[in-house]
Parts: structure tokens; C-alpha cells; sequence
């Protein structure tokens, strides 16, 4: 005999639970604790027989659950499971879990008292939730964990009914994925007519009501959540899982701090950069998110959860984990629904909630970003009403105009260059790609950068820690000394962290006025004295900080000048991308309306709609303008605002500096530096002298696979200046020179080819990357990033105060900005 999933019992549930739908009463407090209502003494000491009971019984009115606010005048037990189940008659008290879910006393006794048929199970079941979970394991738990009926929505497009499974159906995501009104259990087809033409139960309309989730009386648990194995280390109820359901030991939970720190889950075909939640006890890590709280934006959003963020966090956890196990395919409602297990009513209303926090994630850029093929929008359509005009095509330029137009919105890029990327430039000339901008990604996990390149199958390759110091001369220097004195150099940091303790604004003096203050103080104080070489490992290292800033030390604020490592940074491995940033720079503009060639003289934003004109007369006009140019171009009012930009943001423009570094490059006919290095990445260069510090500090071979004979150098701090005027010839020479003292003992071959950047003198940036200039500070980053009137946003690596000078800080910017316009 076929078995139908639909459960014919409920058809009592749906005719007889009806509601009194008037005003919602103010909460009432049940009765503590799990124990049933006493009988009265008369009836307690009454012996009458089975006969006498069920006429006494007969004669009482039914009664109405004593939750304040519940709707079901004459509730009905899903659990039937005492032989004496008061089905939908009387019981001497009604336990609430939901309005229409509900059980009576006599199944209460029946899984409550030791000498009753189920007391075993639920004494099995209490003892897997004490070892697992934190939360009180009560009667009510167990009948919402185990023996609540599920519920499933008909797949088929023109239905999408709610029915309730048979008691003893399992609901699994397959199921959930498949299941269509009417199926039976082999999978046959129903005969009849459309079961689909069955009306919906009437208790599903009131799920969806905003007040029901109010008269819960326990938050969901999901059961085989896809966050499962990326939350082994929490205690699963704190993370919206249910305890008996969930993979996770008690033994766990009772490791040592210090194993905490270093946990990981390790999860099959998962990348290691993947790495979305925070384990117990772990320290900062860039967008990461604590699984067991909410965080700020989330309870703006999201208040009603404020008080009980169970179901919530349950929700977020289960759509992150998801996104991370496959971010090469957009995350729908669709694919997210089915992985969401837990009995009972709720689960309507758990699909329903999801479908907000994925739209919400979604527009914060926490998931559906990156480089996804995006067929229909990722928002609802109140989202698509506005058009945009996006200036700069640039990482942060593409990342929000992607993200806007994945969004539904209409959107246009006006780009001054003839190409797409702004100070992301690959260089091919020399037989590898070569950075002419950025090309190193500094930490990889939960790096965006690294999310991309896991969507679109490209490979970067992780740099070594070593790095050998070359002397002029070519002797290697002793590692010791190099780690002597790099204990020193970070000691006179400390000293000035210390010092900025206590300083104000206007109390800050340059980086390296106070460094060298410190150190001369230091060396009066100790009585040390460094030889000669330790003199100068010390400027190589003050030369990697000058490279760092972007600037000479005189101009970088003593007090400011690591403003963002105030805040969670991304770690794990450094990596050379080989294929360079152009390779998701070039895909994230696939597809997008872009205008080269288009440099744009004003922006009048005065009126409702905001005008966009070039130096060629050209004029678009749109509902919201993001600005992406440089800091140096915003500094030298390329552009023309009308009317003029706030005079706070102003301020905050100029207490910023335009930071400025430049590379060279160079191929030669082999590679005559690999039995000095021996296979490590890079190598650097001890300076001669003070004033020659910045130039070619580092050297990083450029084809790690050794096939190509390619090394990258820096200029950086003053030498900046000193080679501003010099031919390429001239500064080729320089470095060849070096190169020649370094490797004194060999023949240093002729070159082939090389470039030479000039950052400075290109007219579309005029600068690498941001710095905090002397009396300034990191709030200046935040105030650039203001937008003005709800028309005019900016975007940029020099609006992200967590991650400046960096390409993932200005894709970070522009994701961020998509999501302010979107939410405007």
C-alpha cells in the first residue's frame, strides 16, 4: 500500500484550530518548568473508572491554551503519542510552542515520568543534548526537536503550497529540493486529481505574520546545516544548530584555549584563504564574522532579533557557509531554502527570513560578489530604480559598477584613459606579467582578491619568508645581525606607539623626525653602539617602512601613520599574483557599459537629477554619482563640484598625502642570481648610505617557476625625487650598478629589456597610494568616504580606513559604496 507524505491526521489541525483573530494581547507568563497542572484534590482522590472519566470529560468544555496572545481556541496534539492523547479534546493543560503547535498533558506524562513508554527516549535525547548543547534540554526542546512534524513547500513554479509531512518522514535537503503536493514515497506518481488544487493549510498564512515569531516559545535549531563542519569548535545551539542534529563532540568545547586559537575546520575542496567565521579565541581577522553574535549593521537591519538572535544567526551562518563552499554560482533563496532542516511551523517562516538576510548579505557584498555570471537581478525589483554614473575604472569603479549592475540597476562608467584598470597596469613586455602597479596580495584569507581568483581558476603563488640582505660588495649579511637589528627597529615603533598614547592631533610631529629622536635617545641611554653594517641594515629597514607609507618619513604622521592596524587585518600568506591584477580586473568589467577616453570636468548635483559633464561637452546625467578618481586629483579639483564639496571633506582630502613609489623592471638573457639566492623570492639590498636608501631596496624575481630571467625593483621615499627628472637609460644604469656590487663575484649579463614607471608624471593618478600626512588622521578616510546629499559617493583606496594602499581596499571601497546607493 502506498504511503503519502501529506499527512491526512492534519486535516483535524486544519478545520478545528481556529482563530480569534482580534487585537494581540500583551504577553502572559506561563507556568515554570515542564510539570503539568496539578490535578484538584477531589479529583485526585476520586477512583473512578475508565467509563465515569471519559462521561466527567465530556461534560467540561474544551480548553483553550494558556499562552496570552495564542490564536488557537481549541488547539490540537501533532505529537499523539500517549495512548490517552487528548487529540482535539480536552486535556488538563495545553503546552504552547507555537500558535498551532501544541501537545497535551497526557503525552507530556507519557515522555516526562520515569515508569512511562517514552521516557527512555527522551532521556536518551536529553543526554546527547547536555553533552553537546548549552541550553536547558526541557520537554518542550525535545518535542521541537524530535517530534514536531516537518513541513515542505511544493517546488512546482505555479504552487508553492505548504503541506505537512507524515510524522514519521524525514525531511532531508533532497526531499526539500524535489517534492511536489501529492508525491508518495517510491516516488510514484499520485493518481487523482492535482493535489496542487488542495487548499493550504490555514495556519501558514499566520506564520507569515510579523507577530508570530514573537509566540515561540524556543528559537529554531537547524539540523545538517551546511555550517556544521565550519563551527565544530562552538556549542551548535549557540550558533543556531540544534544539538542532536549537529556533528559536533562536547570534547571540543573543552579544548585548551591555545588549541582553539590555531583551529581550523578542514573541509574538503575548500580553500584554505576560506576562512568566514572566527574560532573561540581566535584574534582579529579581516572579514571574518563571530558565528554566536550579531553585529552592528545586522541588528540595525534586523531589530526585531536583538533580543533572540537565534534564528537569525542560525539563518547568516547556514547562507555564508554556503556561499563559501561554491562562490563560482550565484547563492538563490532556491539553493539555500533546502538546507534549512528543523520541524515544526517555523520552518515557514526560517525560508521566509532567509530570503531577507540573503537579499540583506547581498547587498552588503558579504556573498553574490566577485565575478559571478549573473542572469537575472540579485535584488528585489524596489531595487532597480535608479541609474548611476560610475567615474573611474578602476578596481573600486568596476567592483560597485558590477556589483550595482547585478543589482538591476542602470549603470554607466566614464573612464579618462584609454583602458580600464587605473593604477592596476600589467606589463607583458618582458616576457612575464609585471606589475607596473600593484601585483602582490598582502594576506590571503577571506581576501576578495583570492575569492576571485577561485571563481575564475586562477592560481597565485605564495612568497617565502626569506630574504637575504646583499651588501654592496656582494657579501651576504649574517641573519643575525639583520634579526638584531630588526628587533631594534621595531622597538623604536613600539617606543612610538607609546609615546602617540598621549598626544592629540596637534600635538604630532613626522614619522621620522620622532624615530630619530628615539633612536639617538635610546643610544645615549643604553650606551650601545651599532657598527657600520648595523647603521645600515637599520636604514633598509627604515626604507621598507618608507616603502610602506609611500613616502619619505618626513611627511607621514608620527602619530597616525598605521592608522588601519587599529582594526582586523587580512592575514595568512603573501602571494605574488603571476598573472597580475588585470587577469579579475579585466573580468570584472566584462560586461558593464564603459566609456573610455571620457575625462569629466563637473559634477552638478544641485537638482534632483545630477549632471556629469567632460572637457569634450559631453553631459550624462543619472539619480547618483560615485567618484573614484585618485586622492591627488580630488587634491587638485580636477574635477569641478557644484555645488563645492562640504569644507570638512575638503580638509579631510588635504590632511591626506598622495604617496608615491615607482617600479623597474628588467629581463635578462638568464637568470645569474639564482645560486646566490637560492630559490627565495627576493632579495634585498643594504644601502650604502642614508641618502641612497630608496633606491632598489628590494629585488623580486618575477617568474617564481624559473623559466623566465625577469627581476622587479622599487624606488621609494626621497630617491622618488631624485630620479623624477632622470632618462629610463639613466635609471637603468643605477640599478645595474647595484646589481653588479651585489653580485661582485660573477658577471652580471647585459639586459634585453626593461621599463621604468613613472606614477608621478601619469596625468590620470599622479600618485600610487595614500598616506597620513603630519597632523593628520585616519577619520580622514572615513570623511572622504561620506557621501554628500545621498547623491554624490566617493570610492576609492583612499576612502577605506581598514585597508588603504591597496587594491583590495579599493575593490573593498567600491563594494561598500554599492551597498550605501542600493540601500539609499
Amino acid at each position: 500500500m502506498k504511503t503519502s507524505m501529506h499527512s491526512d491526521a492534519d486535516c483535524v489541525n486544519t478545520m478545528s484550530t481556529v482563530r480569534a483573530r482580534a487585537k494581540k494581547k500583551p504577553a502572559a507568563v506561563e507556568l515554570p518548568g515542564d510539570q503539568p497542572l496539578r490535578s484538584s484534590g477531589r479529583q485526585a482522590k476520586r477512583k473512578a473508572t475508565e467509563t465515569e472519566e471519559e462521561e466527567d470529560i465530556s461534560e467540561k468544555k474544551y480548553r483553550k491554551c494558556e499562552k496570552a496572545g495564542c490564536t488557537a481556541t481549541y488547539p490540537v496534539c501533532f505529537a499523539s503519542a500517549s495512548e490517552r492523547c487528548a487529540k482535539n479534546g480536552y486535556t488538563s493543560r495545553w503546552y504552547h510552542l507555537s500558535c498551532g503547535e501544541h501537545f497535551c498533558n497526557e503525552c507530556f506524562d507519557h515522555y516526562y515520568r520515569s515508569h512511562k513508554d517514552g521516557y527512555e527516549k527522551y532521556a536518551s535525547w536529553k543526554r546527547i543534548w547536555t553533552g553537546n548543547g548549552k541550553s536547558e534540554p526541557s520537554l518542550k526542546a525535545f518535542m521541537a526537536d524530535q517530534q514536531l512534524p516537518y513541513w515542505v513547500q511544493c517546488t512546482k513554479s505555479d504552487c508553492g503550497k505548504w503541506r505537512q509531512l507524515t510524522k514519521e518522514i524525514q525531511l532531508t535537503s533532497t526531499l526539500a529540493t524535489t517534492y511536489r503536493c501529492g508525491m508518495k514515497l517510491n516516488n510514484v506518481k499520485s493518481e487523482g486529481p492535482d493535489q496542487c488544487c488542495q487548499p493550504e493549510d490555514m495556519r501558514v498564512a499566520e506564520v507569515i505574520d510579523s507577530w508570530w515569531h514573537s509566540m515561540l516559545i524556543l528559537p529554531p535549531l537547524l539540523k545538517d546545516s551546511p555550517a556544521d563542519p565550519f563551527l565544530a569548535a562552538y556549542y551548535p545551539d549557540c550558533v543556531g544548530m540544534s544539538p542532536s542534529g549537529s556533528p559536533c563532540s562536547h570534547s571540543i568545547h573543552n579544548m585548551k584555549a591555545e588549541h582553539c586559537k590555531t583551529f581550523q575546520p578542514q573541509i574538503a575542496g575548500l580553500s584554505p584563504y576560506f576562512q568566514p567565521f572566527y574560532q573561540p579565541n581566535e584574534c582579529g581577522k579581516a572579514l571574518c564574522v563571530r558565528p554566536d553574535v550579531m553585529e552592528l549593521d545586522e541588528l540595525y537591519e534586523f531589530p526585531e532579533y536583538s533580543r533572540d538572535p537565534t534564528m537569525y544567526l542560525a539563518l547568516r551562518n547556514l547562507i555564508l557557509a554556503s556561499w563559501h563552499r561554491d562562490c563560482k554560482e550565484v547563492l538563490t533563496p532556491q539553493k539555500c531554502a533546502p538546507h534549512i532542516i528543523v520541524r515544526g511551523l517555523v520552518r515557514v517562516r526560517c525560508v521566509q527570513e532567509m530570503e531577507r538576510v540573503l537579499y540583506f548579505m547581498t547587498r552588503k557584498g558579504l556573498v553574490n560578489t566577485g565575478i559571478l555570471n549573473v542572469q537575472q537581478p540579485l535584488l528585489p525589483k524596489e531595487y532597480h530604480n535608479k541609474s548611476v554614473i560610475v567615474i573611474g575604472a578602476g578596481p573600486s569603479g568596476l567592483a560597485a559598477a558590477r556589483q550595482l549592475q547585478n543589482f538591476g540597476m542602470q549603470v554607466i562608467v566614464l573612464e579618462a584613459r584609454d583602458r580600464i584598470g587605473g593604477r592596476v597596469w600589467d606589463d607583458t613586455s618582458l616576457g612575464v606579467t609585471v606589475g607596473r602597479g600593484a601585483q602582490i596580495v598582502n594576506g590571503c584569507i577571506n581576501n576578495p582578491i583570492g575569492l576571485m581568483c577561485e571563481q575564475v581558476g586562477i592560481k597565485m603563488h605564495k612568497l617565502g619568508e626569506r630574504c637575504d640582505l646583499i651588501q654592496e660588495g656582494g657579501r651576504v649579511t649574517d641573519p643575525t645581525i639583520d634579526k638584531r637589528m630588526d628587533f631594534h627597529f621595531n622597538a623604536i615603533l613600539d617606543v612610538v606607539a607609546e609615546w602617540r598614547k598621549v598626544k592629540t592631533q596637534h600635538q604630532d610631529v613626522p614619522l621620522g623626525e620622532k624615530i630619530q629622536e628615539i633612536y639617538k635617545d635610546f643610544i645615549h641611554e643604553s650606551g650601545i653602539q651599532f657598527s657600520d653594517l648595523e647603521e645600515k641594515v637599520l636604514q633598509f629597514h627604515l626604507s621598507n617602512l618608507e616603502y610602506a607609507c609611500g613616502s619619505n618619513l618626513k611627511q607621514v604622521s608620527a602619530r597616525s601613520w598605521d592608522h588601519n592596524e587599529f582594526f582586523a587585518q587580512f592575514t595568512g600568506d603573501h602571494t605574488l599574483f603571476n598573472a597580475g591584477y588585470s587577469s579579475v580586473i579585466n573580468k570584472l568589467g566584462d560586461g558593464l557599459d564603459i566609456c573610455l577616453k571620457t575625462p569629466i570636468q563637473s559634477i552638478d548635483y544641485s537638482g534632483d537629477e545630477i549632471k556629469v559633464a567632460t572637457s569634450s561637452g559631453s553631459q550624462w546625467t543619472a539619480q547618483k554619482v560615485l567618484v573614484t578618481v585618485p586622492l591627488a586629483l580630488l587634491q587638485k579639483n580636477v574635477i569641478q563640484f557644484n555645488p563645492p564639496l562640504p569644507e570638512r571633506k575638503l580638509k579631510a582630502i588635504h590632511s591626506l598625502g598622495p604617496g608615491i613609489i615607482e617600479k623597474i623592471a628588467l629581463q635578462f638573457p638568464y637568470r645569474f642570481w639564482d645560486g646566490k639566492i637560492q630559490g627565495a623570492d627576493f632579495f634585498g639590498h643594504i644601502p650604502p648610505s642614508s641618502d641612497k636608501r630608496g633606491l632598489f631596496g628590494v629585488f623580486y624575481d618575477m617568474d617564481p617557476q624559473g623559466k623566465q630571467s625577469v627581476l622587479m625593483s622599487v624606488i621609494t621615499g626621497d630617491a622618488v625625487s631624485f630620479i623624477k627628472d632622470l632618462e629610463d637609460k639613466q635609471v637603468v644604469d643605477m640599478c645595474m650598478n647595484v646589481l653588479r656590487e651585489l653580485f661582485k663575484e660573477q658577471e652580471v649579463p647585459e639586459l634585453i629589456k626593461y621599463f621604468v614607471t613613472r606614477w608621478s608624471k601619469d596625468i590620470w593618478s599622479q600618485m600610487a597610494y595614500s598616506f597620513v600626512k603630519t597632523g593628520g588622521s585616519g577619520e580622514a578616510y572615513d570623511i572622504i568616504a561620506e557621501e554628500v546629499q545621498g547623491k554624490v559617493f566617493f570610492a576609492g583606496e583612499a576612502t577605506n580606513r581598514h585597508f588603504p594602499q591597496t587594491v583590495t581596499g579599493a575593490y573593498l571601497s567600491g563594494i561598500r559604496e554599492a551597498s550605501k546607493i542600493a540601500a539609499l
